[in-house]
């Protein structure tokens, strides 16, 4: 590395000694176990790891391109490092808290949702959402007539493929996609929630690295073909006659702590709504991150938010998405088992997952293209962030094609694209199955 280079390299804003001084520090306490596991250490921990780790990954030739970089190392990684008990317990228990008891992924996901929306102009934000819906049936048919042909060469049925690897793969994740659809398996056909549950976890882990690396992938693509994508904040193609609205404000620290008392108040009218006043529309459970999508966009469109602090909130949202993503990158590499992995890799897992994502893929594309969307965008947010594992693949999947700015739009993948998938789940169960 050259002199004028290595006077240049500023890991995460630092100077490099400085950086380097701060990480060999943490990883000391870690080491001496004098390193708290509180939030502050926890904090202190992932983002050390996620700063060696992605310094690295941006730096390995194909990987930095074709893989994910940086960010997608920073997953691997860490996953293999907490799987393999190579960090000690208590820090484990100290990334687990961060990330499961303190939400931390709930917390980064809020601002995301708050200032992507609030930097649209309104009649783009009308036809973003409303072609969305499209888009997410395009890419669950686009899924299960993949994973049907695959299926052929396994010798499974369609009907199979369709419970057992299309419905869980798309359906929103774990939590809110494999878990209840396991109680509505047993519910409606009298088996054993466990018996579904084992399998579903199985190919969604699976399908939830091909939807990371194929985000990574289809943002090599985009930047060799410029017009199939945005700008990474919008869907909707240029030559509509809708332009993003400009905000040319520069927000006080005042402002940004007002933005941050918005989105968390927002936030909290989401819950409000979904677990309270609203939690089911004719029968369908509506997350809370949905219901907050729809009072901000509400917001958005009747343009009671000032300017100052709709660039407050963007700002928030870029500190969130180029800062902190490190720590979500961390936090879910070490909530990943790949222990449970490596004993799901049969071929026919891996190659009926693997259509199923590119059949998400390319639906989402067509039906995006058809509807005015970039394919590209289209393809990663109502394509793979349905085929993933929900919120945390939803930011695995954005980090790795670097389009943190369509975090609404994945939410509403995994959210209400979920819900659609444990309607038709209770329907199919019962008309494929029966008790």
């Amino acid at each position: 590395m050259s002199n004028e280079k290595v006077k240049s390299f500023r890991p995460f804003g630092l100077t490099w000694p400085l950086c380097l001084g701060f990480i060999v520090i943490i990883f000391a306490g870690v080491w001496t176990g004098s390193l708290t596991t509180d939030l502050a250490g926890g904090f202190a921990l992932t983002l050390a790891m996620g700063i060696v780790f992605n310094e690295i990954g941006e730096r390995i030739p194909f990987w930095n391109s074709y893989v994910g970089g940086g960010l997608v190392l920073s997953f691997l990684a860490s996953a293999y490092l907490f799987t393999n008990h190579l960090i000690p317990e208590q820090y484990a228990k100290s990334v687990s808290y961060l990330m499961n008891e303190s939400d931390f992924l709930s917390f980064f996901i809020v601002f995301l949702i708050c200032g992507s929306i609030l930097g649209l102009e309104k009649k783009l934000l009308i036809k973003s959402f409303a072609g969305y819906l499209p888009a997410i049936f395009g890419g669950l048919i686009g899924a299960a007539c993949l994973g049907i042909v695959g299926g052929f060469f396994f010798g499974i049925s369609p009907s199979m493929i369709v419970l057992n690897y299309v419905l869980p793969i798309m359906g929103g994740g774990n939590g809110a996609g494999a878990v209840p659809l396991s109680q509505i398996y047993e519910s409606v056909t009298g088996h054993k929630a466990s018996d579904y549950y084992a399998f579903a976890i199985t190919v969604l882990t699976i399908a939830n690295i091909f939807a990371i690396l194929s985000a990574a992938v289809l943002d090599q693509i985009g930047r060799k073909h410029p017009s199939w994508t945005g700008d990474g904040s919008t869907l909707i193609r240029k030559g509509l006659d809708i332009e993003a609205e400009k905000n040319d404000a520069v927000p006080s620290i005042k402002e940004i702590g007002g933005a941050f008392f918005m989105a968390i108040s927002l936030y909290a009218a989401g819950t409000l709504l979904g677990k309270s006043l609203l939690p089911t529309v004719f029968g369908v459970a509506i997350h809370p991150f949905a219901w907050m999508i729809v009072v901000v966009t509400i917001l958005a469109m009747l343009g009671w938010v000032p300017q100052e602090t709709k660039a407050a909130a963007k700002r928030l949202q870029s500190f969130m998405s180029s800062c902190l993503v490190l720590t979500i990158m961390v936090g879910v590499g070490a909530d990943t088992d790949l222990n449970q992995l490596m004993a799901a890799i049969t071929l026919s897992n891996v190659v009926i997952s693997f259509l199923i994502v590119v059949g998400a893929i390319l639906g989402s594309a067509i039906v995006g293209q058809w509807v005015g969307f970039y394919p590209i965008d289209s393809a990663i947010t109502a394509g793979l962030c349905m085929a993933n594992r929900g919120g945390s693949g939803d930011l695995a999947v954005l980090g790795a094609s670097h389009r943190m700015g369509l975090i609404a739009y994945s939410q509403l993948s995994s959210r209400l694209g979920g819900g659609i998938v444990l309607i038709l789940g209770s329907v199919l169960f019962g008309s494929m199955i029966g008790k």
